[in-house]
């Protein structure tokens, strides 16, 4: 049908939840406006709170309209991490200043804009009569954060109340210099984890009364990072185990001390599970302990798996959104870290598809003007092609 009014503008969407400085989890005033704008376009809207013992509220906002599959769900968060010291931006960071065809502020690459680009793309969409099927939102306060009261939890209350998803895009920042260099059909697992050696405490003058720790951590750290966990396969890149803390707690210099300990992380390919993770770290710490060492391994949970998504109808219909609207065709990558991607592939393919990532969490994040249209002309023609019905059999 003709349209009756003009094109949703992406960039005025993506100022007003730029001007809400909301710091995970304090993303209400961003989940508000963003619920009045769908609210406006004839979504239902519903703000949903999460709660947990000793972590904060989290609010979450899940819209839909239509009825029926296809049913394709936007998954985004309007947290956004800290802004650090106002003083060394260029413009206040919840500002939402333009300067030189960019936009300036927290969250407009990770992902205000992103959000912005796909609620003006389905705004243009339906007016112009696009229904067939059913859009819905799923957006959170905390993705920056724990991620304990947010995406979870918000798709699990979808899945209890009957909402079924046929596909899912998540609108992170995916691309690493040019809109339509990737798409993100995947990502490896992460696994946390603490070795801790156990010794004496005792007077660093008379060690034989003590028995220090560090040697023995040490000759654990090295058993580990002696080889690669893997090459790498076609899908994935090498799994990969980094320290990123040693520490005994001692502020003296004349204590042995009592016990030693070493923070990891695991980023793993699907060659690799938690439980084979797992069996991998204590054959080897037992090796390299040799009965010789006390030690603990201790490995956190949630962890996250690693996840393909292969599906067709998704992968290839948004493939060829984007080479419409750029003349690009995108990498299909699983590269990088972790994302409520994560959660969603329980439910639907997922993919990952958003803004240039450049400047995420920096000083003076910002976004060019043309990059937030062109992400809305590139959501804009995969909402038409996916609800089309001639999409690509999955």
């Amino acid at each position: 049908m003709a349209r009756s009014s003009a094109p949703a503008d992406p960039v005025a969407i993506a100022r007003d939840l730029i001007a809400c400085p909301s710091v995970t989890p304090d993303a209400e005033g961003a989940i508000d406006r963003l619920a009045a704008i769908l609210d406006g376009a004839g979504f239902a809207a519903e703000k949903i709170v999460f709660s947990e013992p000793g972590t904060p509220d989290v609010v979450n906002l899940y819209a839909r309209i239509g009825q029926g599959a296809p049913h394709l769900t936007f998954a985004g968060h309007v947290d956004v991490v800290p802004p650090g010291d106002p003083a060394r931006w260029r413009h206040p960071p919840f500002a939402a200043a333009i300067e030189d065809g960019e936009l300036y502020g927290r969250g407009a690459v990770d992902m205000k804009g992103g959000i912005a680009a796909f609620t003006a793309a389905a705004l243009d969409h339906l007016a112009e009569g696009g229904n067939r099927g059913t859009i819905s939102f799923l957006i959170t306060g905390d993705e920056e954060g724990p991620s304990i009261n947010g995406t979870v939890k918000l798709l699990r209350w979808a899945h209890d109340r009957g909402e079924r998803f046929d596909a899912c895009i998540v609108g992170e920042p995916t691309n690493p210099e040019r809109l339509g260099d990737a798409i993100k059909v995947g990502r490896r697992g992460s696994l946390s984890g603490t070795v801790t050696v156990t010794g004496r405490q005792g007077h660093v003058a008379y060690p034989h009364l003590a028995e220090n720790p560090v040697p023995g951590l040490v000759r654990l750290i090295s058993r580990i990072l002696a080889e690669p966990l893997d090459a790498g396969n076609a899908r994935f890149q090498p799994s990969n185990l980094e320290f990123v803390s040693v520490d005994v707690g001692n502020p003296a210099w004349n204590v042995i001390p009592a016990e030693a300990r070493a923070r990891f992380n695991i980023r793993f390919n699907d060659g690799w599970t938690r439980a084979s993770l797992e069996d991998w770290l204590r054959s080897r710490l037992a090796e390299a302990a040799a009965g010789a060492v006390s030690w603990r391994l201790d490995l956190e949970s949630p962890s996250s798996d690693s996840f393909l998504t292969v599906d067709e109808a998704l992968v290839g219909t948004l493939s060829g959104a984007i080479e419409a609207v750029t003349g690009r065709c995108p990498e299909l990558s699983t590269s990088g870290g972790t994302s409520d991607a994560r959660f969603v592939k329980d439910y639907c393919p997922v993919v990952e598809f958003g803004l240039v990532g450049r400047t995420m969490h920096q000083v003076d994040e910002r976004v060019p003007l043309e990059d937030l249209r062109t992400l809305t002309a590139i959501y804009r023609r995969f909402l038409d092609d996916f609800f089309a019905g001639g999409r690509p059999a999955g």
